[in-house]
């Protein structure tokens, strides 16, 4: 079942067209992240589901009612913004409640929807305090609990987590994800920050240009990327990209990169991957192997920089004139300028067309 549907969606500020017959259709249920770059036109498609922005051409339906021309209001919807935009001069609990009291709800229903959400996000210590008496993260529950009380069926959040540290961020990101759990609302979420998208998504839409350019669940995006854009975007350190040409070997295709060979046994669209065609070879920092015994592939590289990250280290190499990344374990330590050998897991790589940068 559909809980929100967007069909054909234009929207242009004068001669700039920021989205443009942009399709997107969300399950009942769902936690979708819209994930892109500054400019992407992540929150611009929220802030039209949402009813901030009007279109200028297309429709919306929430819960299959066409709510394109309908008040924010009047969409059934929640929003929590990345400024947590509380009434500094009221107490939490009247932060909660203006909403409801607005819209005429009686005072028993209030407080029933205001205790509720302090339970589920477990603030009720701090609705006697106002704003200025909280920390950055004890606000940004209480923005959530603002939508929270509305009892909608759709939560928006617009990169709600950006103005806090990095380890309130972690905190609320598992809070945020345990509250869809409970609730099983609808959520559209939308952030740059990939780690965000991968942890909380069911399903993440990644944009560019106003263009969604892969929608999918977290895993096939992580490990089986679209097109170039895609596999660049997501991963950090990011994905390690060879550019090179496609040549017969015996029993699969080699690619040849600057005069090295790597087979491409395991592969999982080998047949596509005709002599003489340019490609771009993707693999991942965790999926290239060091100095592991008993390899079937075996390349020299020499390490240029080790970073030494705790549970894990990551070197930086130099293999066949070009630099790349690779994830080992923190327990071995690597000098700049000693020679390791590489192995590649074919099965977890991707081969890109050079010319089209679509995923082969």
């Amino acid at each position: 079942m559909t809980s929100v549907s967007v069909k054909e969606l234009t929207l242009s500020f004068g001669a700039v067209t920021v989205l443009d017959k942009l399709n997107l259709d969300i399950g009942d249920g769902e936690f979708l992240v819209l994930l892109g770059a500054s400019g992407s036109g992540k929150s611009t498609l929220l802030n039209c589901i949402a009813g901030l922005l009007e279109p200028t051409d297309g429709q919306i339906f929430i819960k299959d009612k066409n709510v394109t021309w309908l008040e924010p209001k009047d969409r059934g919807i929640g929003m929590v913004f990345q400024s947590y935009a509380l009434y500094p001069q009221m107490s939490v609990t009247k932060n909660l409640s203006f909403g409801l009291k607005i819209a005429g709800l009686p005072q028993a229903e209030i407080d029933k929807r205001v205790a509720r959400a302090a339970e589920i996000l477990q603030i009720q210590p701090l609705l006697n305090r106002k704003p200025a008496e909280l920390s950055g993260g004890q606000r940004q529950r209480v923005a959530i609990g603002r939508a929270l009380v509305r009892d909608v069926d759709v939560f928006l959040f617009d990169e709600p987590l950006s103005n806090l540290d990095a380890k309130l961020r972690s905190e609320l990101r598992v809070e945020i994800k345990r509250l869809h759990q409970a609730l099983k609302n609808t959520m559209i979420y939308v952030t740059h920050d990939q780690i965000e998208a991968l942890t909380l998504a069911d399903r993440i839409a990644i944009m560019k240009d106003g263009i969604i350019m892969q929608l999918d669940d977290p895993m096939t995006i992580y490990n089986r990327p679209k097109n170039l854009f895609v596999a660049g975007f997501i991963g950090s350190p990011a994905m390690n990209f060879l550019r090179g040409v496609i040549e017969a070997g015996e029993g699969a295709p080699v690619i040849n990169v600057e005069g090295t060979r790597i087979p491409l046994a395991g592969y999982l669209s080998e047949n596509a991957l005709t002599p003489g065609r340019k490609v771009v070879l993707g693999v991942r920092p965790e999926h290239i192997h060091v100095d592991e015994a008993g390899a079937v592939q075996n390349f020299d590289a020499v390490v240029d920089i080790e970073e030494p990250m705790g549970a894990d280290n990551l070197l930086w190499l130099k293999f066949a004139g070009q630099t790349m990344s690779v994830r080992v374990g923190g327990a071995r330590r690597y000098a700049a300028g000693s020679p390791v050998k590489l192995s590649f897991n074919m099965e977890l790589a991707s081969v890109f067309d050079a010319e089209s940068e679509l995923r082969l």
